[in-house]
């Protein structure tokens, strides 16, 4: 890689915040615009089809493959998508802290491949996978605990690749801009449009083609074709080189943080009123952002501001981080801090949401998914439903209702984010509602006829208003928590505020292994079998819905309670017409 020819700081939109104009400083050459942007496109679009592609059939791939049972398939899919969630925060750190983005993505695309080949061998030879059922007994064969290790391994490699690419290909794209000029920050304004809209198209694409593929073809064609097409964009990635504008590594948000948190700590015992406040002008980084204001809230932590004899060197630098945090570091803190309580409503909302992707494949396993004599829906396509309602939706939400409501409300955005995600919350409940009233009538259908495959006349098009109801609570919920956080945070935290939502997507799946697991030990007593035993006819499916609806309107009491009390950071709704970046057409699901 050549050397770093631009000294830019700026992370995802911190161009875009609109309290300033940035002021320029010399930089080295012009930054790379669109020249750069097939590469770096095509790298995350390529990524994204094979984990999508992997993902969106992986319910239906363990139950068949490697005949899992339902709560098992759950539990391990949950598992590691909670930790393919987290692990964007390790990616950000290390990119931040050490070898800067390039790299990351660059080794993290490495780990991706390497996880597609081994999922592709794992189904291509037969000793890495269980052997088919045995016909008319139906006896099947779970997979040995070598076969269980190769996969993994290969679940291993994915989520490596996913924390690299997931938090830094979206920033490096960015920095390929030049904010100072109005040709850079429409570019970067344009840039998030196609990336969103390459976003949707991949998962379309995964969720129809690569999954029909998987279903009707080959279970080795539908992985082999995203690996050759993910080898692809590592070569396509390394093409535009010499095109790229590479960011320094500048330090770790979560370093001070860290430092902030310890100085409190350590000054604990002393009185803030009347104390001295180390408040050192900010000159890191090419372009200045504006400093936050000192508040009272959280003042514990305005201890660690406080200025005692050896704090300080003589040109005025702490002699130890660990011992003094800026003004501005207190803030960013007391930032994050804020949002926590949002956070944790979002969890509850989210563990209904990836439903769809476990329970509600299992219900499409076992009813009719004939579009005319010929052609089967693929089970694990079912959520393209909610995707279309989300793309549908969005165009009349941004266009028509918002300025509807702005005329009422007065509020740029027609209502407040917290009211957005509050209203997500909502439809999340209504959608658990709706799903157990259908799998109810799913499951009398099914045990009505008694058919020795278990299936069902009832066509797979019940599911349907559970997954639009579903879709509202993501376009609602989800896209209001991407632009809470977003215009919560302050510049130089963008890239803290964009990982809240991975952390309460993995928090949420982790939650619902332990839910899915606690409902299957402790049901089904008496010789009756649990909810979610392995025979979804015989299980109460609809029963473990109620359960998180019962969950999701606690968690609704629990989320006005916050709403009520929480403080937008100043001008947040006023000057919400001044922000550059819109992203209500652009956000979409992770």
């Amino acid at each position: 890689m050549p050397p770093p020819s631009s000294s830019l700081e700026n992370e995802v939109g911190k161009a875009h915040h609109h309290h300033y104009s940035p002021q320029p400083k010399p930089v080295q050459r012009k930054p790379g615009g669109w020249k750069s942007m097939p590469y770096i496109l095509g790298n995350e679009s390529f990524e994204r089809l094979a984990s999508i592609g992997l993902v969106a059939n992986f319910t239906v791939f363990l139950m068949t493959i490697f005949h899992m049972n339902q709560v098992s398939a759950s539990n391990l899919i949950n598992i590691w998508s909670g930790i393919t969630n987290f692990a964007p925060l390790i990616g950000a750190f290390i990119s931040d802290a050490y070898v800067g983005k390039f790299w990351v993505i660059a080794f993290s695309s490495f780990a991706t491949l390497m996880g597609m080949v081994t999922m592709t061998l794992i189904v291509a030879l037969p000793k890495l996978h269980p052997p088919s059922c045995a016909p008319l007994v139906n006896q099947c064969q779970g997979p040995t605990t070598r076969q269980f290790g190769f996969l993994a391994l290969a679940l291993g490699f994915l989520s490596i690749g996913t924390g690299g690419i997931r938090p830094c290909s979206l920033p490096f794209g960015v920095d390929q801009f030049d904010p100072t000029t109005d040709e850079g920050r429409k570019g970067i304004t344009s840039f998030f449009n196609w990336y969103y809209t390459t976003f949707t198209i991949i998962v379309l694409i995964a969720m129809t083609l690569v999954v029909y593929i998987q279903d009707s073809v080959s279970w080795v064609w539908g992985f082999a074709i995203p690996t050759m097409l993910m080898a692809c964009s590592i070569v396509l990635f390394f093409v535009g080189t010499k095109l790229y504008i590479y960011v320094k590594p500048g330090g770790s948000i979560f370093s001070g943080i860290a430092q902030t948190l310890v100085a409190a700590y350590k000054k604990r015992n002393l009185k803030v009123e009347m104390a001295m406040l180390y408040d050192p002008p900010i000159t890191k980084g090419t372009y200045q952002f504006p400093k936050l204001p000192l508040t009272n809230r959280f003042r514990y932590l305005n201890k660690a501001a406080i200025i005692l004899e050896g704090d300080t060197n003589p040109d005025g630098s702490p002699i130890s981080c660990w011992k003094l945090a800026s003004i501005q570091q207190v803030e960013e803190v007391k930032c994050l801090i804020k949002v926590i309580p949002v956070l944790f409503s979002g969890v509850l909302c989210f563990t209904a949401i990836i439903q769809q992707g476990t329970f509600t494949v299992s219900q499409a396993l076992k009813m009719d998914r004939h579009l005319g004599p010929h052609f089967q829906i693929p089970a694990g396509s079912i959520g393209v439903i909610s995707m279309i309602t989300i793309g549908i939706w969005l165009p009349i939400y941004d266009r028509i209702l918002v300025p509807s409501l702005r005329k009422i409300t007065k509020i740029e955005s027609g209502i407040t984010l917290l009211q957005r995600i509050g209203i997500g919350i909502v439809f999340s409940i209504f959608a658990m509602i709706v799903a157990a009233l259908v799998e109810k009538k799913r499951r009398a259908s099914a045990n009505f006829h008694n058919r020795p495959d278990g299936l069902t006349p009832l066509s797979v098009m019940w599911l349907a208003p559970q997954l639009i109801l579903m879709a509202f609570a993501e376009a609602f919920n989800i896209l209001g928590q991407l632009e809470f956080y977003y215009k919560e945070f302050p510049d130089n935290m963008k890239s803290v505020g964009n990982s809240m939502f991975f952390v309460t997507a993995g928090a949420a799946n982790y939650v619902s292994s332990a839910l899915v697991t606690t409902v299957h030990k402790t049901t089904g007593k008496h010789g009756q079998p649990d909810w979610l035993t392995a025979d979804i006819n015989a299980g109460k499916v609809d029963y473990f819905y109620y359960v998180i609806a019962g969950l999701g309107v606690l968690n609704l009491g629990y989320y006005l309670l916050v709403a009520s009390q929480y403080q937008y950071k100043e001008n947040t709704q006023d000057n919400e017409a001044e922000s550059q970046l819109d992203i209500e057409l652009n956000a979409s699901k992770k």
